[in-house]
């Protein structure tokens, strides 16, 4: 039957319209199912989300940040560019005649068609790369548990890809041989691949054309149906869902967790126990996910034999949702009845305990490898985050080890538990204003609980006292009114302490008037400056490699004896992944005379977590083939550094911890960029 002719006009339209209903009732179910979630406002700021689209999908900015991203790039334009070729077809099935030329002129038709050619070799190279590489490389974040059935999936995609496109090299080649049998025809020699390739029909009649071209005209036509019917239930998915979700991405800080109601009566329950209790655009994310696996392969968890893996994560939790949400929906209909049953329980397992395991949550760093390096912008840390606080406000249940933290916390406000009233203790003999005898100053300097109590933490401490007095800037701290910023109690799940300290520490700050404020922890430079702002702490906030590397460029702070030194720098998360402060302490530390710079391989935004963030430098660490600290000490120790350079108290002791259990503490130092700079305007370094 010849397209465009009767009966196969009707038959194609017939067709046409099956595909796209059963399409279009599949997506919306699964838009239902999503539905099912919490509300949440993610429709701020449309130009800028659009903005992102075209940056992020049809730039593909993130997929091409890895070499291996440059075929997916290859694949989603040829796929476009196909697609309007496919258009074309379909007109074809409605009436013979149609073609892009005739309606939008011939040099767009040869423009259109030499983009189709060269896309579908482009994607014919791009499809054999990803076969190669699933066969013979086999990339460890393309590993699955049910690996048969993923490569089954990836593998009906590639070969319906791959069919696709030569259905339709082919059936140019057979165009560019009707067009010059007819003297009213048209096909652009632009499109050298067909035309090269037409060859290959060469000798047969014109009816043997056309019984060539209507047979490949309908196999392309019901390949395209077929891929349309099977992406719904495929794992690929996110062909679908990755260009919506990359719309409604976050604005606000990744380092914003999202605030609780706790005096809302009508609440039964906190945080997430069930897969509906997450909001909607947490259930668009299980859609999007590209089955990429960069969320593992970055994820210090994962690397270090943990039981957490992000990716997994989310396919199981979009598992569980097509499967609770099926049993949702049909109750939504009144089709069984309203109350639970323990079968039903059974048909939908639990979402913490089952789906995700209990070590699977407390693993977790929170040091957003993951949503850094996610192509389609998932929140990963914000899941995790939810499920700890049913976890800790619901249940009790959470590590035995973090309970002396908490407890500490709840009643002197530092993990250590040490008396409240002598927070300022360590400022006793250096020239340092209290706020409370005197509030007229510039910068609050914040200390936290390191710097007010920890013997290395009062270092750095001592150290940046001496460095704001060098460079004249007007200071001042809290003394024994500091409390804890509550950082490490609300990653732990604990939101309600947190509410209660931030709310404390907010007040107090307020009360003097304070407009900026310093401090030397990147976990309470995050939360002062991204999350304070839900409790009235609006400041402006510094970390204090960043307010030192502005001293140091004004010239008001002067390093001028040299540090032969061999210093390799790590990046706290904090800072770099969730504030995207990088350059500033390698500034600092490659003004200092004589100081030989190194960079480890993972830095910047793919730098490896020391290991300490979400509450993990509250709980021992016996999950896995090593220790998350154990392994980035062993990374900076490959470059055989004199000192370790950091710029976050919990990383000063998570890489000291790892060069004792490497016996190398007495060759290798940890410094804090505040201590080299401080030694190098005051010469000798002090032990």
């Amino acid at each position: 039957m010849q397209p465009g002719h009767v009966p196969a006009n009707i038959i194609f339209a017939i067709v046409f319209v099956a595909a796209i209903g059963f399409f279009i009732l599949t997506v919306r179910r699964l838009y239902k199912t999503m539905r099912l979630g919490k509300p949440e406002d993610r429709f701020d700021g449309i130009g800028d989300r659009l903005k992102g689209v075209a940056t992020f999908v049809f730039g593909q900015r993130r997929v091409v940040s890895e070499p291996s991203g440059w075929g997916h790039f290859f694949i989603f334009w040829g796929f476009i560019i196909i697609t309007l070729g496919t258009l074309e077809t379909f007109g074809v099935g409605i009436h013979r005649d149609f073609a892009y030329w005739k309606f939008l002129g011939k040099g767009f038709a040869a423009v259109l068609y030499l983009l189709q050619d060269l896309f579908c070799a482009a994607v014919i190279v791009a499809m054999l790369v990803a076969i190669y590489r699933r066969l013979m490389i086999k990339p460890e974040r393309l590993k699955y548990e049910n690996q048969m059935e993923f490569n089954l999936d990836a593998g009906i995609i590639i070969v319906l890809i791959l069919v696709l496109v030569v259905l339709a090299l082919g059936a140019r080649s057979i165009e560019y041989h009707l067009a010059q049998a007819d003297p009213g025809g048209y096909f652009p020699q632009a499109a050298f691949i067909s035309v090269a390739l037409s060859p290959i029909f060469n000798g047969l009649t014109e009816r043997s054309l056309h019984i060539w071209y209507s047979s490949l005209w309908w196999g392309h036509t019901l390949v395209v149906f077929g891929f349309l019917i099977y992406i719904p239930f495929s794992k690929h998915l996110h062909l679908l869902g990755a260009i919506v979700n990359v719309f409604f991405r976050r604005f606000r800080p990744i380092g914003e967790l999202t605030k609780m109601d706790l005096e809302d009566e009508t609440v039964e329950t906190y945080g997430v126990s069930n897969v509906e209790s997450f909001t909607w655009k947490q259930l668009l994310d299980l859609y999007a996910c590209t089955y990429c696996g960069r969320c593992s392969q970055y994820c210090p968890a994962t690397l270090t034999g943990k039981p957490l893996s992000p990716k997994l994560t989310i396919h199981h939790l979009k598992d569980h949702l097509i499967e609770r949400g099926a049993l949702l929906l049909t109750r939504q209909k009144g089709r069984e009845k309203a109350e639970t049953t323990d079968a039903n329980n059974e048909s939908a397992k639990a979402l913490i305990g089952d789906v995700c395991l209990h070590d699977e949550l407390w693993s977790c760093t929170t040091c957003a490898a993951c949503m850094e390096h996610c192509p389609v912008f998932i929140e990963h840390i914000d899941k995790y985050v939810d499920m700890r606080r049913h976890l800790v406000l619901m249940e009790s249940n959470f590590p035995t080890e973090a309970q002396t933290a908490l407890r500490g916390w709840e009643t002197n406000s530092n993990p250590w538990g040490i008396s409240a009233d002598s927070r300022g203790d360590w400022a006793e003999d250096l020239p340092v204003k209290i706020l409370s005898q005197d509030a007229e100053v510039e910068y609050l300097f914040y200390v936290g609980c390191a710097g007010s109590f920890d013997a290395r933490g009062k270092k750095v401490a001592t150290a940046m006292v001496k460095l704001l007095n060098e460079a004249g800037i007007s200071f001042g701290i809290l003394g024994p009114e500091e409390k804890c910023c509550g950082e490490t109690a609300r990653r732990i799940g604990n939101e309600y302490l947190f509410q209660t300290m931030a709310t404390e520490l907010a007040e107090t700050i307020n009360r003097y008037g304070v407009e900026k404020i310093v401090t030397t922890c990147p976990h309470g430079y995050n939360t002062l400056k991204n999350e304070y702002p839900q409790f009235g702490g609006n400041w402006e906030v510094y970390h204090h490699s960043e307010l030192l590397a502005e001293l140091a460029q004004q010239g008001r702070i002067r390093p001028v004896h040299g540090i032969d030194k061999n210093v390799v720098f790590h990046d706290s998360c904090y800072l770099g992944r969730y504030n995207s402060l990088y350059d500033e302490p390698r500034l600092l530390l490659k003004s200092l005379p004589g100081l030989h710079f190194k960079e480890m391989e993972h830095h910047r935004n793919k730098a490896f977590c020391c290991g300490a963030g979400g509450g993990r430098m509250w709980m021992e660490e016996t999950l896995g083939d090593k220790k998350i600290n154990d392994a980035r000490t062993e990374q900076a120790l490959s470059l055989e550094p004199d000192i370790i350079g950091v710029c976050c108290p919990f990383c000063t002791t998570m890489f000291e911890d790892g060069l004792k259990a490497c016996d190398m503490e007495e060759k290798v130092l940890v410094r804090d960029v505040a201590e080299l700079l401080a030694q190098s305007i005051t010469s000798v370094e002090k032990e």
